[in-house]
C-alpha cells in the first residue's frame, strides 16, 4: 500500500500557503484491505476511507468513465491496479493534479509546478470536459488567485461544454456550493467574468447575466453600466470582508434593474420590487441559505431608502428602522447597512468615498434601542392609556431619543405613523 498526498495540499503548500486539509490517495490495496487495516468507509459513491487516528479522507486511487450527462453521470473503477498517474489524470487542473510521497518527493506528470510558477489555470485532460462542475471551480479558482490567467484552451474548452449542454445537468446544491464558495474569494467578481465569458452565466443566473449593458444615470453611477456596477459592489464586500450573506445580497441588489423597459432606461423607477421579487424567485431556486436570502430580501427592498437617510427627520428615520425590523434584529440591520456602504463604493471613482448614512443609522438604532420600551408602556399603562395608545407613547419615547441625535429635528408631541 503507497500512499500519497494530493490535490489543495500540495498545491498551497507550493504556493507558499498554509495548509489546513489534507487529501490522500492510496494506490495498490482494496476497500477489504482499507477496512481490515481499521479505516472507515464514508464514501456511498467513491472509496473513501477515514484513518482511524486522525479522521483524515484517504481515497483508493481511481479511474472515471462518463455514462450520463452532469456531474453524477461516471462509472467509477477502483483496484489495485490502478496506479498514481492514473488517478492524477481525471483531476481538474495541472495545479491539483501534484502527489507527494512519504519522502517529500513530488510526482508531476502533468507539469503542475511549472502552471504554478507561470500562475496558469489548465485542465489536465480532455476529460475535464465530462464534468461540468468544473467549470464553476475553474471560476472560483480565477477568484481566489486573481493574477493567475486561464489557459486559452481551457476556456475553450469551457465554452465548448456549455454549448453541449453540459452547464444545463448541474444540480442547484453544487451550484450554490461552489457560487457561495467563490463569494467569499478575493475577488469574487472574476468568477461570474469567467462564468459570462464561457456562456455558462446566463444558464446559472440569467437574471444577473442581464445586468451587463443595462445603463444607469451616469450623475449617480459613473460606471454607467449595471453588470459592471454589481461586480464593483461585490468586490467593495471582500474589500470589507464582508460575511457571505452580504455578499449574496451585493450580488443580488439590483436585479430589478434587468427588467426595467429600455423606453425608460437609464432610470429604473420601482427596480427595488422587482428586484425583490427575482431575488427571491433565485434564492428558491438554488435553495439558498436563509440567513442569505433574508438579508438579499431586506437589501433589495431598502437600500434605496437608506442610502437617502441622511434627508429623513426623526419620525421617517423611525420608520425605517421598523421597516427593517431592525430594533428586533440589529445584527442583521447593521450588516445590511454594510451592504449598502459596498453598493455605494461600487461606483467608479468613489470606492473609497465617505458613506455617512452608515454611522447615522447606527447611531439612531443604538439611541432608539437605549429606550426603555417596558416603561414606557408601564407608565403609559398607569396613565389610563389603553392598546395603541400605548404603543403610541412607546413610539413618542423613541422620538424624544432621536431628538438629540445629528440630523434629527425635535418631534412634535402628536407625531404618529
Amino acid at each position: 500500500m503507497q500512499v500519497y498526498r494530493v490535490g489543495g495540499a500540495v498545491r498551497d503548500r507550493l504556493l507558499g500557503l498554509p495548509v489546513n486539509d489534507h487529501d490522500w490517495v492510496v494506490v495498490g490495496t482494496s476497500t477489504e484491505q482499507m477496512l481490515a487495516a481499521g479505516y472507515t468507509a464514508v464514501g456511498r459513491d467513491f472509496p473513501v476511507f477515514l484513518h482511524p487516528q486522525t479522521g483524515e479522507e484517504y481515497a483508493l486511487a481511481r479511474t472515471e468513465r462518463k455514462s450520463a450527462p452532469g456531474y453524477r453521470g461516471f462509472t467509477l473503477h477502483a483496484d489495485p491496479g490502478v496506479t498514481l498517474e492514473d488517478d492524477l489524470a481525471r483531476r481538474d487542473l495541472t495545479i491539483n493534479a501534484i502527489a507527494q510521497a512519504a519522502d517529500g518527493s513530488l510526482i508531476d506528470p502533468f507539469d503542475g509546478q511549472r502552471d504554478l510558477r507561470a500562475g496558469v489555470l489548465r485542465h489536465v485532460s480532455s476529460a475535464f470536459a465530462e464534468d461540468p462542475v468544473r467549470i464553476l471551480r475553474l471560476a472560483r479558482f480565477a477568484a481566489r488567485w486573481p493574477h493567475f490567467s486561464i489557459a486559452p484552451e481551457t476556456a475553450a474548452l469551457c465554452v465548448q461544454m456549455v454549448a453541449a449542454g453540459e452547464a444545463d445537468a448541474l444540480v442547484v446544491e453544487r451550484v450554490w456550493q461552489e457560487l457561495s464558495r467563490g463569494l467569499m474569494e478575493v475577488q469574487p467578481s472574476r468568477m461570474f467574468a469567467v462564468l459570462r465569458d464561457c456562456g455558462a452565466l446566463v444558464r446559472l443566473l440569467p437574471e444577473l447575466d442581464r445586468l451587463w449593458g443595462v445603463p444607469q444615470p451616469e450623475k449617480q453611477h459613473p460606471e454607467v453600466d449595471t453588470g459592471v456596477h454589481v461586480m464593483m459592489v461585490l468586490d467593495a464586500a471582500a474589500r470589507l470582508e464582508a460575511s457571505l450573506p452580504v455578499r449574496w445580497a451585493c450580488l443580488v441588489h439590483d436585479l430589478g434593474k434587468g427588467t426595467t423597459p429600455r423606453a425608460e432606461w437609464p432610470n429604473h423607477v420601482a427596480h427595488e420590487l422587482r428586484g425583490a421579487q427575482l431575488a427571491d424567485a433565485v434564492a428558491e431556486r438554488l435553495r439558498v441559505p436563509g440567513d442569505c436570502s433574508d438579508m438579499a430580501s431586506l437589501v433589495v427592498r431598502q437600500h434605496g431608502s437608506i442610502h437617502k437617510s441622511q434627508a429623513l427627520d426623526a419620525a421617517a428615520t423611525l420608520d425605517l428602522l421598523e421597516r427593517c425590523d431592525a430594533l428586533r434584529r440589529p445584527d442583521r440591520f447593521e450588516q445590511a447597512l454594510q451592504a449598502c456602504e459596498c453598493d455605494a463604493h461600487g461606483r467608479t471613482g468613489l470606492e473609497d468615498a465617505p458613506y455617512p448614512q452608515r454611522e447615522r443609522l447606527s447611531a439612531t438604532l443604538r439611541a432608539v434601542l437605549s429606550v426603555d420600551a417596558s416603561g414606557a408602556a408601564t407608565e403609559a399603562l398607569a396613565s389610563g392609556a389603553k392598546g395603541p395608545e400605548i404603543g403610541e407613547a412607546v413610539r413618542r419615547a423613541r422620538l424624544a431619543a432621536l431628538s438629540g441625535q445629528p440630523g434629527h429635528a425635535d418631534p412634535p408631541a402628536h407625531q404618529s405613523r
